[in-house]
């Protein structure tokens, strides 16, 4: 039944006119658009890299996460990271705490406030080589955000970072010890 199914859908599909990486497959609800990427089991447990702020139109602080591979890859300096490194940003909007606050002699406390969106970047050089073996999604409630040109802006932006630091392998975040 569900064969038959996914194939009338890419029947409906093409002839409507959507682009051939949906056609040619059955949609996934849970992988973001352009890279299939989906939200790692148990990325939460992962290791910290490092934590980051974004002040301005983002305004979030950040915890950036890595499976083992990409955290060896840290720790031992490995550019480019090998296939199979996964790293993790979660955010959160970035809020005073004026419960904190009442124990400190002057408002100073930041904690994170609502969740904005988790990003996954996935490394396979062979599946993503066409963006220097990266794969891009975007979560936002445990669900793939289906804005395509949200998704494909991700690259657009690791290459940017590419031309100031070559060996960076179109990753933001540097190892906190």
């Amino acid at each position: 039944m569900k064969k038959t199914i996914a194939c009338a859908f890419a029947v409906i599909t093409v002839s409507v006119g959507v682009s051939a990486y949906v056609s040619a497959q059955a949609p996934d609800d849970q992988a973001a658009p352009v890279y299939g990427v989906k939200l790692p089991e148990g990325y939460r447990d992962w290791k910290l890299v490092s934590v980051a702020q974004e002040n301005g139109q983002n305004n979030d602080i950040r915890a950036i996460l890595g499976n083992e591979i990409a955290i060896k890859a840290y720790r031992e300096n490995i550019r480019p990271f090998p296939d199979g490194a996964i790293i993790a940003r979660l955010a959160w909007r970035y809020e005073s705490s004026p419960r904190n606050d009442t124990v400190f002699p002057a408002p100073q406390s930041f904690v994170a406030g609502p969740p904005t969106n988790v990003q996954i970047s996935v490394k396979d050089s062979k599946r993503y080589a066409g963006t220097a073996g990266w794969g891009y999604g975007q979560f936002e409630n445990g669900l793939p955000t289906k804005n395509v040109a949200a998704v494909q802006s991700c690259f657009a932006c690791h290459a940017k970072l590419e031309k100031l630091e070559a060996k960076a392998d179109y990753v933001f975040t540097h190892y906190s010890h």
